[in-house]
């Protein structure tokens, strides 16, 4: 069981990456490209792919746009050539901080993320410095209300390691990352489908923040969010007031 108000930061989540939607874009077109070139253009043979290609469509990609991301991957059209990289770090009151990046320049990008890290009270840790905070993971997280025994059933009749029951009533699947699309798939033609659904690192502990470190962890998340080489950023800090959310737009 978890304490804390899952539900309410994965909505909180899910709000701050619909208002960055063409970041977001970038951001799929990247995933899919260097998919494409590591394990092919067929997302039938690539399962790395096929999510991305999902994504895409989830986030109303259009198709066009997939299809010359996959050229670039696969050599049929020339683009840009890029390299995935990770870095971590602290955040406020020790908090941990995973970034993945896809670059086509890490001198720039690790100088942007080590800025954005002094700026905002964090530090740039050395590699393998916070790793072993997370796990490599499917997460599928379902809203309260869901049936948590039906779900249960047809999460480990469709092979996922565990099924977490959070105290606001909402559900997470978690998933052995070669499984997830099985997963996935088996539990939407079961009738379930995911509000926030991904292979992620999944932190193993939590640092629940409230008023001013709240408000001065999101601005550090924001910032790094907003460089432009960033994938993802995983945090164990876990921002429990909305009113610290709202003071760390400003």
């Amino acid at each position: 069981m978890s304490g804390h108000s899952k539900w309410a930061n994965i909505q909180h989540r899910k709000g701050r990456q619909d208002a960055k939607r063409g970041k977001v874009f970038t951001r799929l077109i990247k995933e899919i490209t260097i998919a494409a070139r590591l394990g092919g253009g067929d997302p039938g043979a690539n399962p790395r792919l096929r999510l991305a290609i999902e994504k895409a469509y989830d986030n109303n990609m259009p198709k066009e746009n997939v299809e010359r991301a996959i050229k670039r991957g696969t050599g049929e059209l020339e683009g840009v050539a890029y390299e995935e990289v990770r870095y971590e770090g602290y955040g406020i009151g020790g908090a941990a901080v995973m970034i993945d990046c896809m670059t086509d320049n890490k001198h720039r990008t690790v100088a942007d993320v080590r800025h954005a890290f002094a700026k905002h009270g964090g530090n740039l840790g050395s590699e393998g410095a916070v790793a072993f905070l997370f796990k490599h993971c499917g997460q599928l997280v379902f809203a309260p209300g869901t049936d948590e025994n039906r779900l249960m059933d047809a999460a480990i009749e469709a092979g996922a390691e565990d099924v977490v029951t959070n105290d606001d009533g909402s559900l997470e699947v978690i998933t052995a990352p070669a499984d997830f699309p099985a997963v996935k798939s088996a539990l939407e033609k079961a009738g379930f489908r995911a509000e926030f659904a991904e292979i992620t690192m999944k932190p193993t502990v939590e640092n629940v923040m409230k008023g001013e470190d709240a408000a001065r962890m999101q601005r550090l998340l924001d910032a790094l969010e907003a460089i432009d080489d960033v994938q993802e950023v995983y945090t164990t800090a876990v921002i429990e007031e909305p009113s610290a959310m709202s003071e760390a737009r400003r």
